[in-house]
């Protein structure tokens, strides 16, 4: 169970890296809109994106099983190709608004 809980550990990292810089922003703050109304502005290319985020890591521990002592393996193969991809995706969207 100890690969179990280093995966849940990564994903509890990664949400902190997202989540608290939210947290301690300053400034004005931002009007509030429903999480309901962002949910249904998402076009469907967005909401495969998601989707897609969420399911390939899944596969991929299906198929290198990080539990048993894999988890360099599972971090190259299975995570980090996910974060380069939003990275690019990132950067590119900063681009397209300048």
């Amino acid at each position: 169970m100890t690969g179990i809980s280093e995966i849940l550990v990564l994903v509890l990292l990664i949400a902190c890296i997202l989540i608290l810089p939210r947290l301690f922003k300053s400034g004005e703050p931002d009007k509030k809109v429903s999480s309901s109304k962002r949910i249904k502005n998402l076009s469907a290319k967005l909401r495969f994106k998601i989707v897609l985020t969420l399911a390939y890591p899944m596969i991929m521990a299906l198929y290198i099983k990080p539990w048993e002592n894999h988890l360099i393996l599972f971090i190259s193969y299975g995570i980090a190709p996910v974060i380069v991809i939003w990275a690019i995706i990132w950067i590119m969207a900063g681009k397209k608004k300048r």
